[in-house]
């Protein structure tokens, strides 16, 4: 991560200016620090500005760290709506909305470890944000499940809190890895995943669907998306064993005793 400038002081802002300058320069320090270790005159000259005037705008960190939380919320559910937005095709929906997770991961300002990394999750106000996101996130994910699979809405729910966990999961550790594997090829492999795990319920339309490969076609890579050829290999030697004529056992005779 690199390490921001300080601004320069003295430069007349308008106030909505003036107060995505502080939320700006208040990130940059949480990110780097987190909550605890960030402190407001970091920022103010961070920002370039005195702090009553960062007080002007913030009456506290909490309350600053509050509104960048708004920010950075709103931002991941609308990235994950227009993900799954882009295409009336639901599987190409999910892998939008997962592309969705790893493009806001992959942003130069690391916003997302406000969200999915906080050192405040303890605290009430932050909590709910963030429990906010999980569950506008997951509930757009679900509606996608229900008309694909016609599943019960808890059911779906559940399946689509597990699944956007997985994806922004997948995404930080894609990151913290040094994205070894080129985003796009991360963000197929993930969706394929995903779609595979979809297909294994009973599904609502049979039309066939065009293959996730979308983001990055490879006719040579298999499509998990359909059910697997039989040319697995069989490690556990049962399918061997099938292959085998069967071996007739005869029952034991019950042993007579004299009377």
């Amino acid at each position: 991560m690199s390490t921001p400038e300080v601004r320069p002081r003295g430069t007349r802002l308008p106030r909505t200016v003036r107060r995505s300058q502080l939320l700006g320069a208040a990130r940059e320090v949480f990110v780097a620090q987190g909550y605890h270790a960030a402190a407001m005159d970091e920022i103010a000259e961070r920002a370039g500005v005195s702090k009553p005037v960062l007080y002007q705008h913030f009456p506290g960190k909490h309350e600053l760290y509050i509104a960048l939380i708004d920010q950075h919320a709103a931002e991941v559910v609308e990235c994950v709506r227009a993900g799954l937005a882009s295409t009336t095709n639901n599987k190409l929906r999910g892998v939008g909305a997962i592309n969705a997770f790893f493009d806001f991961i992959d942003r130069e300002n690391e916003s997302f470890r406000l969200i999915f990394e906080s050192d405040l999750t303890n605290d009430p106000d932050v909590r709910v944000r963030v429990e906010a996101v999980h569950q506008q996130t997951g509930a757009m994910i679900a509606e996608l499940i229900r008309e694909e699979t016609g599943l019960p809405t808890d059911e779906c729910e559940l399946l689509g809190m597990g699944l956007i966990g997985m994806a922004h999961v997948a995404a930080r550790f894609w990151l913290q890895k040094g994205r070894l594997t080129p985003r796009e090829e991360a963000v197929r492999l993930v969706a394929q995943l995903v779609w595979r795990g979809i297909a294994g319920f009973p599904r609502i339309h049979d039309e066939d669907d065009e293959p996730t490969d979308q983001l990055r076609p490879d006719l040579n890579r298999p499509d998990l998306s359909r059910p697997s050829e039989p040319n697995i290999t069989d490690l556990t030697g049962l399918s061997e064993a099938a292959d085998q004529p069967a071996i007739r056992v005869d029952p034991v005779p019950a042993e007579v005793h004299p009377s």
